[in-house]
């Protein structure tokens, strides 16, 4: 990466960080996917459940390959191969009381808030509450200046690109671009904005100093 993109990385990571705990959110940042990659697999205590969310940022790390091998820890994963649907539904469902889960964030302002949008819930349901930790990789494509351009980020790039993954029949799969839909396959029905947290350093963030998910 051009070095004058590696240290205004760090920079901003910095400053998030510090604004993430004065939310009593933590925070941590790593140069490249490796590296957090090998950061969350050391906070996972021997004997854990692990809740998989639905993430491309954690897929192209190659993470859940490395968590299925860690030794004593349950992985509890809604996308499994070959499971049913109703299988699927009921992973998430246990996901609530697992030990740890872990995610990416649609988008995180500069001042430490994250904003997401779900299409079923599980995901942003369980970042506020139920798993005892939350750990969260966000690659430095997904901070954003203020709230208004985190809406603008995930109604009009992130929600369509993962319709377009998806394959799904809507709008936006057709134009690039968020059309407020009602269509069945809709997957932005939920909107979460995390401000903070009662529960101190339950939810980590690592940002990581790669373009990472969508």
């Amino acid at each position: 990466m051009d070095p004058n993109q590696m240290k205004w990385n760090e920079e901003i990571a910095k400053e998030i960080i510090r604004n993430l705990e004065k939310r009593r959110m933590e925070g941590s940042y790593a140069p490249s996917a490796e590296q957090a990659r090998e950061e969350i697999l050391s906070m996972i205590p021997k004997g854990a459940s692990v809740f998989r969310c639905g993430s491309m940022t954690t897929v192209g790390m190659n993470l859940w390959e490395n968590i299925s091998n860690l030794p004593e820890v349950t992985l509890i994963d809604p996308y499994e191969p070959g499971i049913s649907a109703e299988e699927g539904f009921e992973r998430r469902r246990r996901g609530f009381l697992a030990d740890v889960m872990i995610a990416s964030s649609n988008a995180i302002t500069l001042d430490g808030r994250l904003v997401n949008l779900d299409g079923m819930g599980n995901r942003v349901a369980a970042m506020i509450f139920g798993p005892r930790k939350v750990i969260l990789v966000v690659g430095m494509n997904k901070v954003v200046h203020s709230l208004e351009s985190a809406t603008e980020r995930v109604k009009h790039y992130a929600g369509p690109v993962n319709a377009i993954r998806l394959n799904l029949k809507t709008p936006c799969v057709k134009t690039g671009l968020c059309s407020d839909c009602r269509s069945p396959q809709r997957i932005c029905n939920m909107w979460s904005i995390i401000e903070g947290h009662m529960i101190e350093g339950r939810i980590h963030v690592i940002l990581v100093g790669q373009n990472l998910g969508y």
